[in-house]
């Protein structure tokens, strides 16, 4: 084997070990980073479920379920746990009693802030010591694995992370 050939070779399993490592932790990693901010009592489907319905808005069921990629049944246990814990609101429209809208209280307003917080953190220090010439090339890998898993898994490609959203759901709902 040639050096090229090894250089190759290593730096594949270098990035395999990475992405592994990653991909392992880093459920377990935002959950406990929300914690460490207060954030004690939601699981990280549920702060999902509230980045969904984004501040400011308002939501019908229907609409977060599509974002999520889950059933109505699912989204309206997780809704039903987020009201009893304060997060969420949902209101019956009052021209159409079938649409039930849904929005942020106080309380989920901050765990969505304290949530996108941990996201910028996280892009912050990906970023840190890339040149801006490099950017293109990091978000080119991203997309490529990202088209990989929506090409042999499933989901869709519209940048609301479904396929992430996808494993916190099999995740919280195995306990």
């Amino acid at each position: 084997m040639d050096i090229k050939n090894k250089n190759y070779e290593d730096s594949r399993k270098v990035i395999n070990g990475i992405i592994v490592e990653l991909f392992k932790n880093i459920l377990t990693i935002e959950e406990k980073s929300l914690k460490d901010r207060g954030i004690k009592d939601l699981s990280i489907t549920e702060i999902h479920v509230i980045e969904a319905i984004g501040i400011g808005n308002r939501k019908m069921m229907s609409e977060i379920a599509d974002i999520l990629e889950v059933t109505m049944g699912t989204l309206t246990i997780a809704m039903t746990k987020l009201e009893k814990k304060g997060y969420v609101v949902r209101k019956r429209d009052e021209r159409d009693r079938r649409i039930v809208v849904c929005s942020l209280t106080r309380r989920g307003v901050l765990a969505e802030k304290i949530h996108r917080n941990f996201h910028d953190e996280m892009i912050d220090h990906l970023m840190v010591d890339l040149k801006l010439e490099e950017e293109p090339a990091l978000i080119q890998a991203l997309k490529n694995i990202n088209a990989f898993f929506i090409r042999e898994y499933g989901g869709k490609n519209d940048n609301k992370h479904n396929f992430y959203w996808k494993v916190c759901w099999r995740k919280d709902n195995r306990k």
